[in-house]
Parts: C-alpha cells; sequence; structure tokens
C-alpha cells in the first residue's frame, strides 16, 4: 500500500479536469457511508442483541460488541465488493495493537515446518522439569491468532509457572476442514518430541484451548490414545469448547443466541465456512430434519437435553420437536459426524481412555451445553473432571484478560482456576 496516495488513485480514477473538490466531495460521501454503517450497528444492536443484567459492567460489554460487530459489518461491505474477505479484514485489525510485553516471561517466535508458533516461558531460571502446555486458540475457525491470545498465554506461562507452546493453524476463507485440527497436530507431535529441548516435564504435559482451541485440545487427546511412540497427555484444559456439531436447539443455544459475542447467527457461519456447507441449510438444521431419526436417536444417551441439569433449562427453554428427514440435507450436512467435528460423540472405548480434564463453562453462552454434557459423558467413563462455572461469563471473555477498558473481571477468575488446576498435576 505504499504507493496509495491522493495524487495516484486521483490519476487512475479521476478525470484531469478534476481537482481538490472532487476529492472532497469522495470524502463526504465515504464519511456518510461510514456514519450510516456505524448508525446501522448501533440501531440493530439495539434491536437485536441481549445483555444480561447479571454480566458485570454491562455497558462495558454492550461496547465491546457494538466495536465487533462494525468489524464484521465492514468485513462482509469489503468481502461484497470483492476488497478482501470478512474473516481476513477482523483478523488483520484484531492484529493491530502491539503485543504487550511481560517482564516474567521469555517470549519465543517459532515454525515447525510451515506452522507458527510461539513459545512463552518463565523468566525465572530453575532446576526443575516444568509442566508444559500446548495452546490452540479460539476463534471457530475465522478469527483468532497468536497475537489475539499473546496476553492469555503469558498470563498462563506465568501464573502455572509452566512453558506454554501457542499454535498457530491456517484458517478461512483459504483453508477449510480438517486443516486446523491436521496444522495443531503437526505443532503438537513437534513439541512432544522435544521436550527436553523446552525443559518440560514428559508426564505433565497438558493440551488448552478455548472454543474452537478446546475441540482441538480434545480432538488430539483422542488420536493420541493409542499412540505409544509419544509421551502420554497428562490433562486437557477446555474452555468454553465447541464440542458437538449436531444439536442447535439445546437449551444454551435457545437462551443464549443472542448474546455476545457469540451469536447464533456468528456460529452459523462459522460453520458453514469451515466445514463448507451451504448456508441455505440453516433453517433445516434449526429444525432438526438434517439427520436421520436413527441417528439422533442413537446419540441422544450423550445430546439428549435430560443430561442437562434442570437448574440450566430454568431461563427460556423449549423442547423442539425435530422435523421428518430433509434427505438432501443430510448428504450435504453428514459430515458433521465426524468425530474431528463432534468429539463429543466418540465411542466410549476411547473417551474412557481420555485424561483428567478441566472444563470451564460460562453461562450465557450458546456453547456452555456442550461443556455440561461432555463434564457428564467423561464423568460417565471414570474419567476425573474439575469444572468451573461462570454465573457472569460469556464467550471470548477470557480474551479481555490484557485489555483495558475492556476487561472483565471473569477472565482473571477463568484463569487463576486453570492455573491452580495445573499447579496440582
Amino acid at each position: 500500500m505504499s504507493g496509495f496516495s491522493r495524487r495516484s488513485v486521483s490519476a487512475k480514477v479521476l478525470p484531469a479536469s478534476c481537482g481538490t473538490s472532487c476529492w472532497e466531495y469522495l470524502e463526504e460521501e465515504a464519511c456518510m457511508a461510514s456514519m450510516g454503517v456505524g448508525l446501522w450497528v448501533v440501531g440493530n444492536h439495539f434491536l437485536t442483541t441481549d445483555i444480561p443484567a447479571a454480566i458485570s459492567h454491562p455497558v462495558r460489554l454492550w461496547v465491546f460488541n457494538c466495536i465487533f460487530q462494525l468489524l464484521i459489518t465492514w468485513g462482509m461491505i469489503f468481502e461484497k465488493l470483492r476488497i478482501c474477505s470478512m474473516p481476513q479484514f477482523v483478523r488483520f485489525v484484531h492484529d493491530l495493537p502491539p503485543l504487550r510485553k511481560h517482564p516474567d516471561v521469555v517470549v519465543k517466535d517459532l515454525r515447525f515446518g510451515t506452522i507458527p508458533m510461539k513459545l512463552y516461558q518463565p523468566k525465572a531460571s530453575t532446576s526443575c522439569l516444568r509442566p508444559g502446555i500446548v495452546f490452540f486458540h479460539g476463534g471457530g475457525g475465522i478469527l483468532g491468532s497468536l497475537k489475539t491470545h499473546h496476553g492469555i498465554c503469558c498470563n498462563l506461562c506465568k501464573k502455572s509457572d509452566a512453558v506454554v507452546l501457542a499454535v498457530g493453524y491456517r484458517m478461512m476463507p483459504k483453508h477449510k476442514f480438517p486443516v486446523i485440527v491436521t496444522d495443531c497436530m503437526v505443532g503438537t507431535i513437534h513439541f512432544l518430541k522435544s521436550l527436553n529441548t523446552y525443559g518440560v516435564d514428559p508426564a505433565r504435559v497438558i493440551v488448552c484451548g478455548d472454543s474452537v482451541g478446546g475441540a482441538v485440545a480434545t480432538v488430539l487427546c483422542q488420536k493420541f490414545v493409542d499412540r505409544s511412540d509419544l509421551p502420554k497427555i497428562r490433562a486437557q484444559i477446555l474452555i468454553y469448547s465447541t464440542l458437538q456439531s449436531l444439536d442447535f436447539q439445546s437449551p444454551s443455544y435457545q437462551q443464549n443466541k443472542n448474546i455476545p459475542l457469540l451469536s447464533q447467527n456468528l456460529i452459523f457461519y462459522c460453520w458453514c465456512g469451515y466445514l463448507d456447507i451451504s448456508p441455505s441449510w440453516r433453517s433445516a438444521v434449526l429444525k432438526g430434519s438434517h439427520l436421520p431419526a436413527e441417528v439422533w436417536e442413537k446419540y441422544r444417551k450423550w445430546l439428549g437435553a435430560e443430561n442437562i441439569p434442570d437448574k440450566f433449562k430454568k431461563r427460556g427453554y423449549l423442547p423442539v420437536s425435530r422435523e421428518p428427514l430433509n434427505e438432501a440435507a443430510y448428504l450435504e450436512t453428514k459430515i458433521i459426524l465426524d468425530v474431528m467435528n463432534s468429539p463429543l460423540i466418540a465411542d466410549d472405548e476411547v473417551v474412557s481412555q481420555l485424561p483428567e480434564a478441566c472444563i470451564v463453562s460460562c453461562e450465557y453462552d450458546v456453547l456452555r451445553d456442550d461443556s455440561l454434557l461432555y463434564k457428564k459423558r467423561l464423568e460417565d467413563l471414570g474419567v476425573r473432571v474439575t469444572w468451573h462455572h461462570m454465573e457472569d461469563g460469556f464467550h471470548g471473555v477470557l480474551t479481555t484478560i490484557d485489555m483495558s477498558f475492556f476487561y472483565f473481571p471473569c477472565s482473571s477468575r477463568i484463569l487463576d482456576a486453570v492455573a491452580h488446576f495445573i499447579k496440582g498435576l
């Protein structure tokens, strides 16, 4: 963009006779367009977004989400104009702020093959081996990066006195399923084979992630169950993770569909984009007609609302009767039955061998019930679970840990709970 200037653009797109007045006109039009988009976002936010009273600093969340929605809206506009995709624009803006330095943590940029990674090590020297954490960032496959989760990793390293390896991965729109899982697997295997280099105790290796990163963490645990050539994963830490892609009418999906930062509209955008599914099937998916009755019955024992404690159903939940099968929808969406997309429905013989888990759920999160269902699934099969539920939490709150005005205390409680769990291993 170094060649971009008023003069160069004027020479290319404006007549020679058009001078300063033309530019002033264009600038006024651009300003009016920006104001229009901003007013539309704010108005739409008032009409469609719910800010629960139980969330601390509701005005702060309102402003935070307005900015987030404004970025998404401009990204959609640029996508329509074929300038860039919405995910590319939002990621570009999210990565603009400089990384905050933490004096107690040493950070190194690494690359294994084509996989970018960041290594976080406590600055204080020690003669003992430390726990090792492989961290996978969230963002639904469209947002998030090593930069957006830098503060989380720094604080996690410092508070747990552990070595943290954050693994980057390729994202949409260019890269779809199963690229996230395969990239993260490559980075994790590299770490597991290099523990001595990083001063990590092979008996205390943990995988951790938020949102889709939590899904990757448990998928890798499932895939490594029979890997005798690698050190065993000691524990999995799943922070408001997405763990199934079948049912979009659970209590939390109904109750929290319009609550920031992960709305029903955004989750469908991520779901369709990552799995390369047409958005036109949204209605069929919401009606439950995208899967045969026998599939719903098979997985009811793990996904049914009866597995969720009654206290989580009091806030506006109504059971939905599923409509008859839409065979075309099923044929185009059945990829959701792959356990790499829905680790919650993996076989008992796999889930029963998984390592100890720390699960964090947030009350005001569409994905809350994924955590509750997986918690029950693990406990029923004898896997030890430490569960923390944030009554004032919302999806994505952990990413505010290093923000100033947009900081939410819930983020510190999550990080403290995770660090306490790691120190107890």
